[in-house]
């Protein structure tokens, strides 16, 4: 194997490629990527064995081919640390990976590429394309509801829904839900849903970089993969029952509270400094054309802020965790939001004021 590549071109693919691969592994073959030359292409790929992904790119002259594994980590720490116009001589020789750059030489050492592990292809039941962009905006509406280590598995990722003409992403960490849907021409008359891993999630989404383009997402049995001109992302799915998150969205509030976004997202993060910082409880007390937000710790501060809002209903009292409203803000963008409450112990609905694609649920605390 022999091949000479820009710094540039090589270090674009290898940073998405490393992203997957973890520091620390039981399989040395792990830590490594495999690096395949083709023709005129260059394949690298990394994986953690869950997650696989494959970054493509096109060598200005035909090379030769061949295929070995190296330490992705140093692989990567060498290209950074070149000069931005270096152009970059890679061979093997005798197991050792040799790079040249300038007056700069590296020798690697390598692990033979048939003890990389390839993902199986699996059972396809779906295949759709659609624009990059609005994958992407489906992901950063939702992701940051998703729980972290939760022993119930199934909620440590993201649901993706697809049915006739829609795809929806749902996620819940058990005290707040996300939700977001998007048309898509989609020619499914059932259901068909499948939990995509935490990690496969927040790959897919710093993958997904062109506004334009599209990408092809292919659901199978066991797997997702996405596929775009540069890169083949391949995730396992989480193998569970998703709750039934329809149950989950608050029916029949009847307090309508519109506020600015930005009002009160200031006011949640001024309130939040004086809450308790393992609860981060604030107290909310809604009255006509006014909102009451206050907060206090057991080091007996306080904080109080009155945002004024359009709402005509009767007073309610309710405890929230502010960092689930404040979450929600961000991922919002228009100027206007809704909240709809029941009561002091029912679920708050929150969305965007003239905007139905996503919807947040999030559950009151007791202060």
């Amino acid at each position: 194997m022999h091949f000479t590549i820009q710094r540039e071109a090589l270090l674009k693919p290898l940073q998405l490629v490393a992203g997957v691969v973890e520091r620390r592994q039981t399989l040395p073959v792990l830590s490594n990527v495999l690096l395949v030359v083709e023709g005129q292409q260059l394949s690298l790929t990394g994986t953690d064995l869950e997650v696989e992904l494959i970054g493509r790119v096109a060598l200005d002259e035909i090379a030769e081919s061949g295929e070995i594994t190296v330490p992705a980590r140093k692989l990567m720490d060498i290209c950074k640390s070149l000069p931005a116009d270096a152009l970059i001589d890679i061979r093997v020789d005798e197991q050792k990976l040799l790079i040249k750059a300038g007056r700069s030489r590296f020798s690697l050492s390598t692990l033979p590429a048939n003890d990389f592990p390839t993902s199986e292809e699996g059972q396809t039941s779906l295949v759709i394309s659609l624009p990059q962009a609005k994958v992407r905006h489906l992901i950063e509406r939702t992701s940051f509801a998703m729980a972290q280590q939760d022993v119930r598995y199934y909620l440590n990722g993201m649901l993706l829904e697809v049915g006739e003409n829609t795809l929806r992403a749902v996620a819940t960490d058990g005290h707040r839900l996300a939700m977001c849907s998007l048309a898509a021409p989609i020619e499914q008359q059932e259901k068909h849903q499948i939990i995509v891993p935490r990690k496969g999630i927040l790959e897919l989404a710093r993958l997904l970089t062109e506004q334009d383009a599209d990408v092809a997402i292919v659901l199978g049995q066991h797997h997702i993969r996405a596929t775009t001109s540069e890169f083949t992302f391949t995730s396992k799915l989480v193998d569970g029952k998703f709750p039934d998150y329809e149950r989950v969205l608050p029916k029949g509030g009847d307090k309508l509270v519109v506020g600015d976004r930005q009002a009160l997202r200031e006011a949640f993060t001024r309130t939040a400094i004086l809450s308790n910082e393992k609860y981060r409880g604030i107290r909310l007390q809604l009255a006509a054309g006014q909102l009451k937000i206050q907060a206090n710790n057991p080091e007996q501060e306080e904080a109080e802020e009155e945002v004024a809002v359009d709402y005509n209903g009767a007073n309610l009292e309710i405890g929230f965790n502010v960092s689930y409203l404040l979450d929600v803000m961000a991922v919002m963008t228009t100027e206007k939001v809704r909240l709809l409450l029941s009561d002091s112990n029912s679920s708050a609905l929150v969305q965007e004021f003239d905007n139905d694609e996503s919807a947040y649920v999030v559950m009151p605390m007791r202060l």
